[in-house]
């Protein structure tokens, strides 16, 4: 039986305040956000958090989530997803998401991680740049590079979601299920 959806009551988020229902993954989560605020200096206000991803697939409608969002001067400068085990399997949805945000660009770095381990991903190739926690950007080191990089401007929806895949969850009939899009 998995654990990590088990109910343990009730948890504050440590970047908004808000109630949520603890859990296994939400435990992980909230390390993750503190190890963002406390190790990697960034403000709570510069990490976004459980950013949906509204989409429409074959006239059915979809939702994926980016856990979170680190934006500095103005731009969405990483997305990390959360996810317990292998961090290759959530690579590419990973990458997905960097696409699908609601920015008008791609976002620049892909940061993957089960909470005890993490990937730092370029965006623009997919490519590991940088692995273990430790290699997540501090806000200093994101500060030095943010204005070098390129903030390409997606051109149409076609483009956006081209040759990328990403788990999402829907709502047919009342009841919810979980459906995968693959952008081919």
């Amino acid at each position: 039986m998995s654990t990590s959806h088990l109910m343990l009551g009730r948890a504050v988020d440590c970047i908004t305040g808000k109630v949520l229902v603890d859990t296994h993954d939400e435990r992980a989560r909230q390390k993750i956000a503190r190890f963002l605020v406390e190790e990697k200096a960034y403000s709570k206000d510069e990490v976004e958090v459980r950013q949906e991803i509204d989409l429409t697939l074959d006239n059915d409608r979809g939702t994926g989530r980016v856990d979170f969002v680190i934006r500095l001067a103005d731009k969405a400068y990483a997305v990390t997803i959360f996810g317990p085990g292998s961090l290759v399997s959530r690579e590419r949805s990973a990458l997905t998401a960097a696409r699908l945000l609601k920015e008008e660009y791609v976002v620049p770095f892909v940061i993957v991680t089960n909470g005890a381990d993490a990937e730092v991903l370029e965006r623009a190739f997919g490519k590991v740049a940088a692995m273990g926690l430790d290699a997540i950007p501090s806000k200093a080191e994101a500060l030095r590079t943010i204005e070098d990089l390129s903030f390409d401007r997606i051109s149409g929806d076609g483009n956006r979601k081209k040759g990328f895949f990403l788990p999402l969850t829907s709502s047919l009939n009342g009841g919810a299920k979980s459906l995968c899009a693959v952008f081919n």
